[in-house]
């Protein structure tokens, strides 16, 4: 008897730890996110902005980007990763890769998914409308508002979303890290990109990062929760 109630325990701390842990993430990032659009909205990292912002420049020319012309160009290549037309193209591929594995309810999930989390960014840009920086000359060609980083934010929203799915696919840990790991660095370098070329504040991807963040995580949970009930297919080996 107690043997059976132990491993029962177990089986539910574990599971337990797992949502906790990931409700704990999506209250962090979302403070982070409401002290970050608090600080800018009151002016107290101007400062901040600018010096890092700088950072990427070189010191006895600001118009040029430090670094040579192939790593200018190759930024251009990163920041084309967080492009709207590249992340619903991928978010279609990977869902009609679930859909021919049979998985219909997973596609959907993803669909849904990352619909969503474009929407919560275009609505969270109209409704801050801060200016894009006019400190440097911008890399690339921009027409919407500065806060939050639409890239950041949505590559952070798409590529965690779908490494946070994926780990809900396979069973196998090293995987689920893979996923994980890949999906994280695709949402480092597209943030990084924006600042480098000049077209956000270092403030503005952080924000893009932070809510990006909460919004992956948040639909990982409801993955969990879906898949309990019998809603989504479950994981595969």
């Amino acid at each position: 008897m107690w043997t059976s109630m132990h491993a029962l325990l177990k089986r539910i701390s574990q599971l337990e730890r797992k949502v906790v842990l990931a409700m704990v993430i999506v209250a962090v990032a979302l403070l982070a996110f409401k002290e970050i659009a608090d600080e800018v909205f009151e002016g107290e990292v101007q400062a901040f902005d600018e010096r890092l912002l700088l950072a990427f420049r070189n010191a006895q020319n600001i118009t040029d980007p430090i670094g040579p012309r192939w790593l200018e160009e190759m930024m251009r290549d990163f920041t084309a990763l967080g492009s709207f037309g590249v992340l619903i193209t991928l978010t279609l591929s990977v869902a009609g890769f679930f859909a021919l594995r049979r998985k219909p309810h997973f596609a959907l999930m993803v669909i849904g998914s990352i619909a969503g989390g474009i929407l919560v960014s275009q609505l969270m840009k109209w409704g801050f409308a801060r200016p894009r920086p006019d400190l440097v000359p911008h890399g690339a060609f921009v027409y919407s508002n500065s806060f939050p980083s639409g890239h950041a934010m949505l590559s952070a929203t798409v590529y965690l979303t779908l490494g946070a799915l994926l780990t809900r696919t396979h069973s196998d840990r090293v995987m689920k890290i893979y996923f994980i790991s890949i999906a994280a660095l695709l949402t480092i370098i597209v943030g990084v990109s924006r600042i480098y070329l000049g077209v956000h504040w270092p403030t503005d991807v952080m924000a893009g990062w932070a809510a990006g963040i909460s919004w992956a995580v948040l639909c990982w949970l409801i993955m969990v929760w879906l898949q309990r009930e019998g809603n989504v297919e479950a994981e595969s080996r």
